[in-house]
């Protein structure tokens, strides 16, 4: 650990006890999934990002700071804002990149429900935001998002304020958008539930650029099956909904607990 880093993390890991216990939850699993988009490379060095809305009336989120990689991400260290963008919380002092607040504030403004927002930048999921078809029903996991997945054509660099009333109207009510020639975005009613979204959804783009990439004819599925699978990812009792992110805290713990500080 670099000098600078034992610094950062040194200055943000004294709020435990010093957050009410619902916030401090919050970062521990927003921590969490910065963990896991690591392990599982769904990272683009220090850019994009992951946001959860902090519990309570007030509309403040939490983002990663500036500056730190996905693996380095702690509960202490992430930064709390509100709804215009203004720091209410920065341990670190490292602020946080303004293109990851147009397009996150921008989903928690329009979506109370989404208390959880990722999107990322990975390999497969940039090369299917670049394919006319979008995603295509090639694969059980892409299936699970028939007729469930946004599109928003690419404008640059999130800068532009303006440009989230279109970001709110394509996402809509969905759960998923593809941004087009930039990459991956999912939400959840709550964290667990917005990975597994953006889990499963990057397995669907990484089995799509394998399968095109063997040159052979794909079979798409008929729309009646896709929509049953979908359906069937749907049903309120499906067990692994909840058990998933049990699962993969018990990964993070044995690979490295220190998300939690």
């Amino acid at each position: 650990m670099s000098a600078q880093l034992k610094e950062v993390m040194s200055a943000a890991s004294t709020l435990r006890g010093r957050v009410p216990e619902a916030e401090w939850n919050a970062r521990v699993d927003l921590a969490a999934c910065y963990r896991l988009c690591a392990h599982f490379r769904m990272t683009d060095l220090i850019y994009t990002h992951i946001s959860a809305r902090v519990p309570g009336p007030e509309h403040h989120f939490l983002i990663n700071p500036y500056g730190l990689m996905f693996d380095e991400i702690t509960a202490s260290s992430l930064v709390k804002v509100d709804i215009e963008g203004n720091i209410l919380s920065d341990p670190a002092d490292l602020g946080f990149n303004p293109a990851g607040f147009v397009i996150h504030s921008a989903i928690h403004k329009a979506r109370e429900n989404a208390r959880c927002v990722i999107h990322t930048h990975s390999g497969a999921g940039v090369a299917v935001s670049a394919q006319k078809s979008g995603l295509m029903m090639i694969s059980q996991h892409a299936m699970r998002f028939h007729n469930r997945v946004a599109y928003h054509d690419y404008e640059g660099v999130a800068l532009d304020m303006d440009e989230q009333a279109r970001l709110q109207a394509h996402l809509g009510d969905k759960w998923v958008m593809i941004l087009r020639n930039h990459g991956l975005l999912a939400c959840g009613a709550d964290v667990a539930d917005a990975f597994d979204n953006l889990y499963y959804l990057e397995r669907a783009c990484q089995a799509q650029i394998g399968a095109l990439a063997g040159g052979a004819e794909v079979i798409v599925a008929p729309d009646a099956v896709a929509e049953k699978v979908a359906r069937q990812f749907e049903r309120p009792e499906r067990a692994s909904k909840s058990k998933h992110w049990v699962a993969c805290l018990r990964l993070l713990d044995r690979l490295d607990p220190s998300y939690k500080h």
